[in-house]
């Protein structure tokens, strides 16, 4: 835990085939209970995690995340997002691995983890 909450972010590359239907379904249900936007257009989005905030963005054959939160937040913050999207994309087998910045704890990976059910 970081003294003072300090800010840190975290990022994910998420291999698929279909990044935009993945991003679209995640900001739409994450971002019922706090807020959250989707645009097809721009192919991303943000959801506000009430902790931190998420931005997503489809790419060709990938589906980028991003969270910014306080360093003591961001594990849990992380596990969120990964275990809705594996859960999501479990006919694909999505696999999450989370990248802090070098000021944030450890990063948490939880592609070989099953989804909580």
């Amino acid at each position: 835990m970081t003294a003072g909450g300090s800010s840190a972010s975290s990022h994910s590359v998420v291999r698929t085939e279909r990044p935009a239907r993945y991003g679209k379904q995640l900001v739409s249900h994450l971002g019922r209970r706090n807020g959250g936007e989707w645009s097809a257009q721009a192919a991303s989005g943000w959801i506000d995690l009430d902790l931190g905030r998420a931005t997503v963005s489809a790419r060709e054959g990938e589906l980028h995340l991003r969270i910014e939160a306080a360093a003591e937040d961001l594990p849990r913050l992380e596990d969120v997002l990964a275990r809705h999207l594996v859960r999501f994309g479990e006919r694909d087998q999505l696999s999450v691995t989370w990248q802090r910045d070098p000021a944030a704890p450890e990063a948490t990976d939880l592609g070989a983890r099953p989804p909580d059910h």
